[in-house]
């Protein structure tokens, strides 16, 4: 099965809810007028793309409609499909590894699938010919080493591991030696999803960044968020106080399959001009690409 067909089959539950929301907007249609526009606005409102963002999308309807004379359904869909587009196409959707080594840092709160996309984001940089490292420095969780030690041999990537507790700023330190060592192209570092409060997160990525600053200063390092696709808005609200802590270069979107709130996507990109970098619509190893906006929106409208 193609990727352009593992995401439509995963993002079945999100298509639904936003083909039927927007269907059902159409299905008394008489005329483009403020009525229907308000109720599409409704529409993307309810199918989880932001009250902000589904403004910005009908306010730019509107004016095509008035410019371009639009009197029909299915130019109104076109137009509600490029306006999204525009939406999603912000800053650089590759991956910036163009220095060996490059480093990416997964930063992100438990449970939104951190570990695994970890695994799978390095099983498919191995495929692609890279020789890919992994630090597991979320030290703090309970089992974290273990789960991304699974996740590495699955994924046939060396891992560099030290005891639960053991600063983390010290495993990545170890693990960009180790890197240097094997000659890899790809240093893969975890992180904690929550410490005691904000400031110690904080000071937690800063001491990590600083000894990737120090140890490899010319390297190529994207920073990746990890968001869970089915906490809808909350989502938003993570990227707001990750962006107070570290820069973020990409998103990384899980669990799409198993929710109708695909929709986020569109209002976290709009709202925050990150780009999306990968998407997870599976639990196998294979289950995450790099993110297409185009495949993304011809999936889901």
């Amino acid at each position: 099965m193609g990727f352009f067909d593992k995401l439509k089959n995963g993002l079945g539950k999100t298509k639904q809810t936003i083909n039927e929301k927007i269907n059902n907007v159409f299905a008394n249609f008489r005329k483009v007028d403020e009525d229907l526009l308000d109720e599409l606005e409704e529409a993307l409102i309810m199918s989880d793309i932001g009250v902000e963002t589904s403004a910005q999308i009908i306010n730019e309807l509107r004016d095509r409609m008035k410019k371009e004379k639009i009197e029909d359904e299915e130019t109104v869909k076109k137009v509600l499909r490029e306006e999204m587009a525009k939406l999603l196409d912000v800053g650089d959707k590759n991956l910036n590894l163009n220095t060996t080594p490059s480093v990416i840092l997964v930063i992100g709160v438990n449970g939104v699938g951190k570990t695994t996309s970890i695994g799978k984001i390095a099983n498919n940089l191995r495929e692609q010919g890279k020789k890919v490292v992994i630090a597991a420095a979320d030290t703090f969780r309970a089992a974290a080493v273990e789960q991304i030690e699974i996740w590495a041999q699955r994924a046939k990537c060396d891992l560099v591991k030290r005891p639960e507790g053991t600063d983390p700023a010290s495993v990545v330190f170890d693990a960009i030696k180790y890197t240097k060592e094997q000659n890899a192209d790809v240093l893969i570092c975890d992180t904690a999803g929550r410490l005691h409060n904000k400031k110690n997160l904080m000071d937690e990525l800063a001491k990590i960044n600083k000894i990737i600053n120090r140890e490899l200063p010319d390297a190529s390092k994207e920073v990746l968020l990890v968001l869970d696709g089915t906490t809808g808005q909350n989502a938003i609200m993570q990227v707001k106080a990750f962006k107070e802590t570290t820069d973020i270069t990409g998103i990384v979107l899980t669990k799409l399959d198993g929710t109708a709130k695909g929709g986020v996507v569109i209002g976290i990109v709009a709202e925050n001009k990150i780009p999306v970098k990968y998407i997870g619509v599976g639990e196998k190893i294979d289950d995450m690409e790099v993110f297409n906006s185009e495949d993304f929106l011809r999936a889901i409208i």
